[in-house]
């Protein structure tokens, strides 16, 4: 499949899709042109044509945003989006669009996505069918550790600490003030109480400051040691506790590699690990998650992932998305490790830090990242839903707490679309791992998904041992 996809499948084709499908939302929640940036990421339903070697493609969910919330800003109901990079955005877009197009297989719809599997209650993907990920930036985390030649500048000065770092400022400070007025006048965007004192938040992704986002020619076949390798661009993103630190020597050995790390947020850590990470994650476990694999007999994978125009490593991509989970075993059926076709376009986000930085005229103010994260969805229900610090963009406290205030991609709604899902399935159509009587919290539903839990247990056990188990009081909600 992948070698079909490789002929089938222009990188510049999928870039120019999602910009236009961008380019087509109306203007809530983008950047202000020349003054604010931020990152792209979707996800595109691709089928194979029959008797041709062409495919369709269609962007399904598309995603924007940079930011995070702190670790104390984090909901036991459920109610807040705690990670807002483009990535995840894109990817709980997407499972609004699952949820949609299951709701129409079990209730006996013609269905061009999902057919019956042989297990009863379980579908599958219709011949033909896979899903691509298109990000407008390399990944957050390990896969921007990108090698830089002797001619690029470093993207960022150097890191000394992790408070030092959070307390700069200056032209390139790339923050957002929660308080700031967006392009549509002086909404009023809630104020987390620990922000009262910790304005600024450091970015998890750099770029090259001398304006050139373009792919250094050698940059995928540099290695470690390299003479021609006099740096690498930097991430925000920090190790994990318990495992290998930064170094922080000078140059190329800035960064260890290789390593799980959590992305920065307003003043304090976050629980988020990078989006590096979740790739990773998702390329054994798949993008659906614990709540839908009760319906799916196989997990869904990216089977290509697509870049846009920014630096990139070829080399660095697969170490971080592939190379990290390979040798994993003993997963369960359904389960695999997934080895994506990686490709970069050469057409850049015109809202990228770097064609901001290019438009910028004198008089707007500092250059910074976008507060707002923009979700688009297939769905025919709210297929837009618009965001700024975990809640809806532009509400105020008031009403913060109650379904006015929640973004539609966080927990607590999805669960609830779960359920819907769940109580339009004929009694004797359901899965047998949603049959039992105790089924009530959302953790008591993730846990119930017992090969997706399987799955994950090898993967943590085998690859990622570090990775940070949730509080279980966050996810006691119903």
């Amino acid at each position: 499949m992948i070698f079909l996809l490789f002929n089938m499948i222009n990188a510049d084709e999928v870039a120019e899709l999602c910009y236009e499908r961008f380019r087509r939302l109306p203007r809530r929640g983008k950047p202000e042109p020349g003054r604010e940036w931020s990152l792209l990421a979707a996800v595109l339903r691709i089928t194979r044509r029959p008797n041709s070697d062409s495919v369709e493609m269609e962007v399904v969910s598309l995603g924007t945003g940079t930011k995070c919330v702190g670790r104390a800003a984090m909901s036991a109901a459920g109610d807040v989006l705690n990670d807002s990079h483009a990535e995840v955005i894109a990817r709980r877009g997407c499972i609004r669009y699952l949820i949609q197009e299951l709701h129409g297989a079990v209730s006996g719809h013609c269905n061009s996505l999902f057919r019956p599997a042989d297990r009863r209650g379980k579908w599958r993907l219709q011949p033909g069918v896979s899903f691509l990920l298109f990000t407008s930036h390399t990944p957050c985390g390990d896969a921007s550790i990108i090698p830089m030649t002797d001619s690029q500048a470093q993207p960022c000065p150097p890191v000394t600490s992790v408070s030092s770092y959070g307390e700069r400022d200056g032209r390139r400070n790339l923050k957002r003030k929660a308080e700031e007025p967006g392009e549509g006048g002086n909404l009023k965007l809630p104020r987390l109480a620990e922000e009262d004192s910790k304005e600024e938040e450091e970015e998890s992704r750099t770029k090259s400051p001398d304006g050139d986002a373009s792919v250094p020619a050698s940059a995928s076949e540099l290695k470690p040691g390299d003479s021609t390798q006099s740096d690498v661009h930097r991430t925000g993103a920090k190790c994990v506790p318990g495992g290998p630190a930064d170094p922080l020597r000078p140059g190329a050995g800035y960064h260890s590699t290789g390593v799980l790390r959590v992305k920065p947020g307003r003043g304090e850590p976050t629980l988020s690990l990078s989006c590096s990470d979740k790739l990773a994650r998702w390329g054994v476990l798949g993008f659906q998650g614990a709540l839908l694999s009760h319906y799916l007999e196989e997990a869904l994978y990216f089977d290509t992932v697509v870049v846009g125009k920014c630096p990139y490593s070829q080399e660095v991509m697969h170490r971080a998305l592939v190379t990290r989970c390979s040798r994993v075993s003993e997963l369960p059926a359904g389960f695999s490790v997934c080895s994506p076709l990686l490709l970069q376009s050469s057409l850049e986000f015109p809202f990228s830090q770097n064609q901001t930085e290019l438009q910028h005229r004198g008089g707007q103010g500092r250059i910074s990242a976008c507060g707002a994260a923009i979700s688009w969805c297939n769905v025919a229900d709210q297929p837009l839903d618009v965001t700024a610090n975990g809640y809806k963009h532009g509400v105020t406290k008031k009403v913060l707490g109650t379904p006015k205030a929640r973004s539609l991609l966080c927990k607590l709604e999805l669960f609830h679309s779960f359920l819907s899902l769940v109580a339009a399935t004929d009694p004797s159509a359901l899965p047998d791992s949603l049959r039992s009587g105790e089924l009530h919290t959302y953790w008591d539903h993730k846990r119930a998904s017992q090969s997706y839990q399987q799955a994950w247990q090898q993967l943590r056990l085998q690859t990622f041992p570090l990775w940070p188990r949730s509080d279980r009081n966050l996810l006691l909600f119903r």
